[in-house]
C-alpha cells in the first residue's frame, strides 16, 4: 500500500523535480549555444512580456545574430575595456573587483557598485531575469561556471555582444549599429564602439543616439582604456577575434 506523502514532502519533491528540469534545460542551452546562434535571451523575453502586460504593443525586442567575424574588433575591445578588463584571465569571476565592490557598498549603501564580469552578465542575460537577489546571484554563479567550462572566451564575448541591451528594444551589436550608425557591426569604428559600450551600464537611461555629457566622458575614458590595453593587438593575443 502506497504511503501518502505529507504536504512538506510533496512540496520538496515538486521543487526537486523543478530544479532538475531547470538544470537539464540550462545545461542543454549551454551545450547548444556553444555552436548555434542564440535566437533570443531571457532578458529579451522579460522586456517583451513586460511591455505587453503594460499595454505597450508597439515595443519589439529586436536582435540580429552575427558571428564573431561580423563584429568589429573595436566593439569587443570596447566592451572589455568598459566592463571587464581581466576578461581573458579570469575563470568567470573577478575576485578583486568583488572584494572592492563589497567594501564600497558597505560604506555607500545608497550607491551600490556591481562587479559582474562579462561571463556573469552573459549567463544572467541569456538564462535569468533582471533584478537583485541572492537566489538569482547563486544561479548566475553556477551558470557562469558552466559557460566558462564549455565555451571559449571568444564565444562568451560573441554571445554577450549579440544579446546585450543597447537601448529600448535594441538587443545585440548588429541591431544597435544599424539603428544608431546605419552600418553593419563589422564596420564600427573605435569611437562608435566606445560610445555603444558607454551606455551598457544602463541602456535605458543612457542614450547612444543622444549622449549626455556623462556618456561622452565615459566614451573618452573607454577609448583611453582601449589604447592602454593595446588596441587590436590585445584581441589577437588573447584569441578573441
Amino acid at each position: 500500500m502506497r504511503r501518502k506523502l505529507s504536504a512538506g514532502a510533496w512540496l520538496k519533491r515538486i521543487l526537486l523535480r523543478f530544479v532538475l528540469v531547470l538544470a537539464v534545460f540550462w545545461g542543454g542551452g549551454i551545450a547548444l549555444f556553444s555552436i548555434l546562434p542564440v535566437p533570443f535571451s531571457a532578458v529579451m523575453i522579460e522586456r517583451q512580456l513586460s511591455a505587453w502586460f503594460t499595454g505597450d504593443f508597439s515595443y519589439v525586442a529586436h536582435s540580429d545574430w552575427v558571428s564573431a567575424d561580423e563584429i568589429s574588433p573595436w566593439m569587443g575591445l570596447a566592451a572589455i575595456a568598459a566592463e571587464d578588463q581581466k576578461f581573458p584571465e579570469h575563470w568567470g569571476f573577478d575576485v578583486s573587483a568583488i572584494e572592492k565592490a563589497l567594501a564600497h557598498n558597505e560604506r555607500n549603501e545608497n550607491r551600490v557598485r556591481g562587479a559582474s564580469t562579462l561571463s556573469q552578465q552573459t549567463a544572467k542575460n541569456l538564462f535569468l531575469w533582471d533584478g537583485r537577489s541572492w537566489v538569482r546571484k547563486g544561479l548566475e554563479a553556477g551558470l557562469t561556471l558552466g559557460i566558462e567550462t564549455v565555451w571559449s572566451k571568444k564565444r562568451i564575448l560573441t554571445v554577450y555582444l549579440n544579446i546585450a541591451e543597447f537601448g529600448e528594444g535594441i538587443f545585440g551589436v548588429e541591431a544597435a549599429s544599424q539603428r544608431y550608425f546605419n552600418k553593419p557591426a563589422s564596420k564600427l569604428s573605435m569611437s562608435e564602439a566606445a560610445l555603444l559600450a558607454a551606455v551598457l551600464p544602463n541602456p535605458i537611461r543612457f542614450k547612444a543616439n543622444a549622449p549626455s555629457g556623462y556618456v561622452r566622458s565615459r566614451q573618452a575614458w573607454i577609448m583611453r582604456q582601449m589604447r592602454q590595453l593595446g588596441g587590436e593587438g590585445f584581441m589577437q593575443r588573447n584569441k578573441l577575434m
